[in-house]
């Protein structure tokens, strides 16, 4: 598994609500609902990170 680094994200009360929300209807974490949300879009926009040949 890829090393995670810590990131600090700033969104409004409301978006963060929402996903909030989101996470507990899907059983995830919100952090885990957030990094899901993030690698679903780059993987629509095929923009997802290469895959390390030793995963």
């Amino acid at each position: 598994m890829s090393k995670k680094k810590p990131f600090a994200l700033r969104v409004n009360e409301e978006m963060l609500q929402a996903i909030e929300k989101w996470a507990a209807d899907e059983f995830r974490s919100t952090n885990g609902q957030i990094e899901w949300m993030l690698m679903k879009t780059l993987k629509e926009s095929k923009r997802e990170p290469k895959k390390n040949k030793a995963e």
